[in-house]
């Protein structure tokens, strides 16, 4: 069966972009000008993954997240933000809120898409198995705290095993320092970049034969390799 994607932004292009987009990768879309009109057809219709704009008048983003993360009947409905502004504040605040990830604007159709993938696949794998393998030899469990390599279990420190939960759930995706910054301390942070370098560093020696799978992107950051 489709899933069902609904889209929630004021501007009419944005709308008309992402939904010819996501149909074309074979998703069902419905398109909300409001984040009012989408609380109000929650009741009747219920989607798979919400891509929502961050800054609407009236009702925004933050609060359609903060309306649907509290209710029990909409709680696990991923969400991806769409937002226009570069204050890494407002991002944070939105995953703080419960999304899921963010895309600034202007963003890559094909980009959002792959996002899109992304978040069903870890809603999926949620739903069956909390563990995540990848190249054969490297095995994690977010929900259990647990890494496995060729079988053996590792010992990680909380930020090592952090960012290689977030390496491994999007493999292929190259993340920038920032980023990772942002996704593990967000607007608390008070370290520097170069402290991700230190930590992909002990993350790669402790994991060993699987330490190959984690990619420097140079001049820009790190991926796992798919």
């Amino acid at each position: 069966m489709e899933n069902l994607v609904d889209i929630v932004d004021d501007e009419d292009d944005i709308r008309e972009l992402v939904a010819v987009n996501l149909k074309k990768a074979g998703y069902k879309t419905k398109e909300y000008s409001s984040g009012n009109a989408f609380v109000k057809s929650l009741s009747k219709s219920k989607p798979d993954l919400l891509i929502l704009d961050l800054m609407m008048p009236g009702m925004d983003g933050i609060e359609v997240c903060r309306i649907m993360k509290k209710d029990d009947k909409y709680s696990d409905i991923p969400i991806i933000m769409l937002t226009a502004k570069t204050d890494e504040t407002d991002r944070v605040l939105g995953l703080e809120m419960g999304a899921d990830d963010y895309v600034s604007k202007p963003f890559s159709p094909r980009e959002l898409t792959a996002r899109v993938k992304a978040v069903l696949r870890r809603k999926e794998r949620k739903g069956k198995d909390t563990g995540i393998e990848h190249g054969g030899i490297l095995k994690i469990d977010p929900e259990k705290f647990e890494v496995y390599v060729k079988g053996d279990k590792i010992s990680l420190t909380s930020t090592e095993f952090k960012i290689l939960t977030i390496l491994m759930e999007q493999p292929g995706r190259v993340f920038s320092r920032e980023q990772l910054l942002d996704m593990l301390w967000g607007d608390e942070k008070i370290v520097v970049d170069r402290t991700i370098d230190v930590h992909i560093k002990h993350l790669r020696e402790k994991i060993g034969a699987a330490g190959k799978l984690i990619k420097n992107i140079r001049g820009v950051g790190y991926k796992l390799e798919e």
